[in-house]
């Protein structure tokens, strides 16, 4: 299998990235809450670098994004978001790839990742995440809800990158 083409996301592949989100939230209800303006969800305010997984036609295949936490969180940790692989192209690793290259970004920027998820059992992102090394920490109450109304708690994991003989911490593959 080829190695997905991954590259910082442009301005002009926002309208590819909303179609392709589009899809997910009608596949899988990521985001749980569809977006009333999805360009600006795909940009948070605190917003570091954004990589998408392209397809060989020019399609976004997959998204992942990192941005710098709430005000008084140490700046060394930054949190991985907005990860989603279009429902077509799924079983490629295209969701390892895309964590894998924003991993050694960050470890390349000395930064450590952390991330959010939400609580619920069976949940493949749960899965996903934990079997790729990140540690789950704690869980706390979400300062929203479901389109229902109902309350949505938050699994948070932390993944920090190993230094290496250097003492500069390392691009994890």
């Amino acid at each position: 299998m080829p190695k997905p083409m991954i590259r910082i996301r442009q301005v002009s592949d926002l309208d590819r990235c909303v179609h392709t989100l589009r899809a997910v939230h009608d596949a899988d209800a990521y985001p749980l809450n569809w977006p009333s303006d999805p360009r600006c969800w795909l940009n948070p305010s605190r917003l570091i670098q954004a990589w998408i997984a392209e397809g060989p036609e020019g399609s976004v295949d997959g998204h992942v994004a990192v941005h710098r936490l709430a005000e008084g969180a140490p700046a060394r940790q930054i949190e991985l978001s907005r990860l989603f692989v279009a429902p077509a192209a799924r079983r490629r690793s295209l969701a390892r790839s895309l964590v894998d290259h924003a991993r050694a970004w960050a470890a390349d920027h000395q930064h450590d990742l952390t991330l959010n998820v939400t609580d619920e059992s069976r949940s493949a992102a749960v899965a996903f995440y934990e079997a790729t090394g990140w540690r789950h920490s704690h869980t706390t109450d979400a300062g929203w809800t479901t389109p229902d109304g109902r309350p949505v708690r938050l699994r948070h994991y932390l993944l920090t990158t190993p230094p290496t003989d250097t003492g500069r911490p390392s691009a994890v593959p």
